[in-house]
């Protein structure tokens, strides 16, 4: 309750003072006069833009990584060193993915900062999780399914691909949306990396800055004066309403593939 009362505070307030600002016009439309009037439709779509390309980069990386180290690596130093380092990078402040973001795929690798370099940095914040929730879904599946599959003839690889891998599909979407949610919340990763200041248009390629819900959130609370209050509130409603429907996604995922379960 210590925990839990404080957050429904902090909520029923946002959504107090921030559901009168919610129309079409300012979730549908560009945001005027230096953002103190108008709406948020850039930052939703460049929020849009970064999560569903963070998810193609991270998704894939993530789930190969973990069928290596549970199917294929074995019980070694190495592995051990490799899992310790993943869950230790879990932990790590997200500013930190900010500053390497800037450092290699801004300056280093020359993207600049733009859509791409942001949506890498978030990739690499979120791997941790996609890699560890992969591997404790590939854990549950039962060694009598791969014993089956390897003994009516499949490859390792076969087995994975029709046997694990299916039954695993519920862990792995749930961790996978839950690393998703974090990266939408966050500002320090995106910060040097690709979210723009003030940009009232919508992005014309992969190397183009972007409006994000979370840095414009900052940047109203922060630096433009005379803001009003109902439209930062309505921003903070939209980011938070993202992420619980995001978080909300993960739950329904996994209960229904559990249902289907039948070990």
């Amino acid at each position: 309750m210590l925990v839990i009362t404080p957050v429904l505070i902090i909520l029923g307030v946002i959504v107090s003072r921030g559901i009168h600002a919610i129309s079409w016009e300012f979730l549908t439309s560009m945001p005027r006069m230096g953002m103190k009037a108008g709406g948020i439709f850039p930052a939703i779509v460049g929020t849009f833009y970064l999560i569903s390309l963070t998810m193609v980069f991270a998704m894939p990386i993530g789930i190969l990584a973990a069928v290596y180290l549970v199917e294929y690596a074995k019980d070694s130093r190495l592995r051990r060193f490799v899992e310790v380092a993943i869950v230790n990078l879990a932990g790590v402040p997200s500013i930190v993915f900010g500053l390497f973001g800037l450092g290699l795929f801004v300056m280093f690798l020359k993207l600049g900062v733009s859509l791409l370099a942001g949506a890498l940095t978030l990739a690499i914040m979120t791997l941790p999780v996609i890699i560890t929730s992969t591997k404790e879904a590939l854990s549950t599946v039962p060694n009598s399914f791969r014993e089956v599959s390897l003994s009516l003839g499949a490859t390792h690889w076969q087995t994975i691909r029709y046997a694990v891998l299916p039954n695993a599909l519920p862990g792995i979407l749930t961790g996978t949306v839950l690393g998703l949610s974090r990266a939408a919340g966050e500002t320090a990763p995106i910060l040097f990396t690709v979210a723009a200041f003030y940009l009232p248009r919508l992005p014309h390629s992969l190397f183009d800055q972007v409006m994000v819900l979370p840095y414009h959130l900052y940047v109203l609370s922060t630096q433009v004066p005379n803001v009003k209050p109902e439209i930062k509130y309505g921003t903070a409603l939209v980011l938070v309403s993202l992420v619980l429907f995001l978080n909300l996604f993960a739950m329904i995922i996994r209960a229904r593939f559990r249902r289907k379960k039948q070990w």
